[in-house]
C-alpha cells in the first residue's frame, strides 16, 4: 500500500508520538476494505505505540484512531491517500500527544466550545481544498470530548452522495445538516460556532497600535511584500480573509522558475510559512471594508475594526468571473462549479461542459476528459485563447468537443441539479440545448476591488487599481501589487515581485515622509543658530 519512499517519511513522523494510540478498522469484504486495512497494518508495523484493533463504525470501510483507552472522535471513512494522507499523518500525530501549531488562543477557543458537535465532511481525494477542512475538524474532535468527526470519500460512499445530492467538496454536516461548503480555516469554524468571538476579536484589533506597513492581501503579492517590509526592520502586517488567495485553487504549477512542478496548497504553506518567520502581525477571517486617510490610513474592516497604517499595500489579488446568466446562482455546488480538481470526480461516467476556452479552461478539459464520459468545451469567441500545446492535446482526446462562437445564455436543471445548457450560436442566431450534469465555469479572473469603489483610488472600467512602475497608486502612500492591479500579466511569479516592489517603494514613502517631518524643525534650530551673537 506505502511505497519504500512514504514509508520512509511516515516512520520519521511517527518518532514524535509520545503517547501509545489506538487504530481500530472496521471493514467488510470489499476489496477498498482489504487495502485499509493492509494501510492500517502497514502503520502499525512502523511503531511500537500503534496497536490495531478491530472497529465497530456504521461506516465501512473506516479507520478511527484515539489514544489507547479513548473511544475514537476522528475517523476516516474511505482510504486517506492523494490529498488525505497528511490529514492522515496529523490525525496519528495528535492523538499520540504532538502538540498542534495552530494559535494558542484558537485552541482555547476550542476546548471551551459547549454543546455536542458530530462533523462529516465529505470529499474527493484529489480535491486541494478538502485537507484543510478535515485536518481542522479532527483538530478540534482532538482537543474537545465534545466534537467528533469523519471524513468520508465520496467516491466509496455514492448512495450518501446522491441522497445528500452533494456535487461539490468538502461538504460538511454538523448533527446531520448542512454546515458549511467548500474551504474554511479552523478560525472560521470556530467563529462560526462561537457567535461572539468576531465582536471579541474585532474590539482586539481596534485597539492595535498603528502600523508602519499594513499589507491587504494573502496571496502571492502580499507575501512578498510582507517579507520584504519586514526585512526593513518596520512593524509590517498582513490582513487576508485566508492566506494563499487564489493560489490556493490552483492544482498543479509548472512555470515557476527554478521549481519544475509544485501544487497551490504546497506552495501557500511555504509562504505563509515564510512570513511567519520574520514576525509579520498575520490578521486572517478578516474584510477590508474601506480605507481613508487622516493622521494616518485607516483601513475599516467589515468586522466593524479599524486598523492604522502610515503606509498600505494593497494585494487583494482576484476570483473566479462568473458567467452571470439564469441558473448559475440557483444550481451553484449542485452541477455549477468552479474547480475541476476538486468536483470532477463527482461527474465520472456522466457529460459535461466547460465554459472558456483560454489556458484554464481547456487545462480543465484535458483533466475532466480522463474521469467523465464527455466534455463540451464552449467559448466565446470565435477561436481558443488558450496555448497551442493545450489545444492539440484537447483536440486529439476523443471524448471532448469544442465549440467556438458559443455564448451560454442559461443553465438548466430539474430544481435539485443540473440536467443541461443553452447556448447561442454567435455566428448563425440560432438556440442549442445541450443534456449534462455538469458545468465547470473558467472564464477569468475578476479583481477583488468592489470595496475600494468610492475611495478616492483612481480604477479602470475592469476595477484594477491603476499603479505606476513603483506600484504607486492615486492615493499618497498607499501602493498595490498582483492580480487586483492593471499589471497585464496575471502570473505568480509576477505577482511575487510586484509584491515586492510595492513594499520597497512602501519603505521609501515611509523615509521620505520622516524627512519631511523633520525638516521644518531642522531649519528652525539653523535660523536660531545664525541669530547667535558670535
Amino acid at each position: 500500500m506505502l511505497d519504500a519512499n512514504l514509508k520512509q517519511q511516515l516512520d520519521t513522523y511517527l518518532q514524535k508520538i509520545v503517547n501509545p494510540i489506538e487504530i481500530r478498522v472496521s471493514g467488510n469484504d470489499s476489496p477498498k476494505s482489504s487495502e485499509l486495512e493492509t494501510l492500517a497494518s502497514e502503520i502499525v508495523e512502523l511503531s511500537g505505540q500503534i496497536e490495531l484493533k478491530a472497529g465497530s463504525g456504521k461506516r465501512q470501510p473506516a479507520m478511527a484512531i484515539a489514544p489507547a483507552g479513548e473511544a475514537p472522535r476522528v475517523s476516516f471513512a474511505g482510504i486517506p491517500m492523494g490529498h488525505e494522507f497528511t490529514s492522515l499523518v496529523l490525525a496519528l500525530l495528535q492523538a499520540g500527544g504532538h502538540p498542534s501549531k495552530a494559535d494558542p488562543e484558537v485552541l482555547e477557543q476550542v476546548r471551551q466550545l459547549e454543546g455536542e458537535y458530530h462533523f462529516e465532511t465529505y470529499i474527493s481525494l484529489s480535491c486541494q481544498n478538502c485537507p484543510d477542512v478535515v485536518q481542522a475538524l479532527n483538530l478540534m474532535a482532538r482537543l474537545n470530548p465534545n466534537i467528533t468527526h469523519e471524513m468520508i470519500d465520496g467516491a466509496l460512499f455514492q448512495k450518501e452522495v446522491d441522497e445528500r445530492q452533494v456535487m461539490a467538496v468538502p461538504a460538511v454536516y454538523l448533527n446531520g445538516e448542512h454546515f458549511g461548503q467548500g474551504r474554511m480555516s479552523l478560525d472560521e469554524i470556530v467563529n462560526k460556532l462561537d457567535t461572539g468571538a468576531a465582536e471579541r476579536k474585532a474590539a482586539a484589533l481596534s485597539e492595535r497600535d498603528p502600523y508602519d506597513v499594513l499589507i491587504v492581501g494573502g496571496g502571492p503579492a502580499g507575501a512578498a511584500a510582507a517579507i520584504y517590509a519586514a526585512r526593513k526592520g518596520v512593524r509590517t502586517a498582513l490582513l487576508a480573509e485566508r492566506f494563499g488567495g487564489q493560489v490556493m485553487d490552483t492544482m498543479g504549477i509548472e512555470n515557476f522558475i527554478s521549481v519544475p512542478y509544485t501544487e497551490g496548497p504546497k506552495l501557500s504553506a511555504g509562504l505563509e510559512q515564510h512570513v511567519k518567520e520574520y514576525g509579520v502581525d498575520i490578521i486572517t477571517e478578516q474584510r477590508a471594508a474601506s480605507i481613508s486617510r487622516h493622521q494616518m490610513l485607516d483601513l475599516e474592516l467589515e468586522s466593524g475594526a479599524t486598523l492604522s497604517s502610515k503606509s498600505v499595500v494593497l494585494a487583494t489579488g482576484a476570483r473566479w468571473r462568473e458567467l452571470g446568466v439564469p441558473g448559475e446562482a440557483k444550481y451553484r455546488t449542485k452541477g455549477v462549479a468552479y474547480c475541476p480538481h476538486c468536483d470532477g470526480p463527482f461527474f465520472k461516467g456522466k457529460h459535461v461542459a466547460v465554459i472558456g476556452g483560454g489556458n484554464s479552461g481547456i487545462e480543465a478539459a484535458i483533466d475532466l476528459a480522463g474521469i467523465v464520459k464527455h466534455v463540451t468545451v464552449l467559448e466565446f469567441g470565435d477561436q481558443l485563447k488558450a496555448d497551442e500545446v493545450l489545444q492539440k492535446k484537447a483536440r486529439s482526446m476523443p471524448n471532448v468537443d469544442i465549440l467556438t462562437n458559443a455564448q451560454t445564455t442559461e443553465i438548466t436543471g430539474d430544481g435539485n441539479k443540473v440536467t443541461g445548457l443553452t447556448y447561442t450560436d454567435r455566428a448563425t442566431g440560432d438556440s442549442h440545448d445541450v443534456e449534462l450534469a455538469g458545468v465547470f465555469v473558467q472564464i477569468g479572473l475578476i479583481p477583488n476591488t468592489e470595496w475600494l469603489k468610492g475611495s478616492d483610488l483612481a480604477m479602470n472600467r475592469f476595477g484594477e487599481i491603476e499603479i505606476d512602475e513603483r506600484g504607486a497608486t492615486s492615493m499618497p502612500g498607499v501602493f498595490a501589487a498582483g492580480d487586483a492591479t492593471t499589471v497585464p500579466y496575471k502570473q505568480i511569479v509576477i505577482s511575487m515581485g510586484a509584491g515586492a516592489t510595492a513594499a520597497l517603494s512602501a519603505f521609501d514613502h515611509l523615509i521620505r515622509s520622516s524627512m519631511e517631518e523633520e525638516e521644518p524643525e531642522a531649519v528652525g534650530q539653523k535660523e536660531a543658530a545664525e541669530t547667535v551673537p558670535a
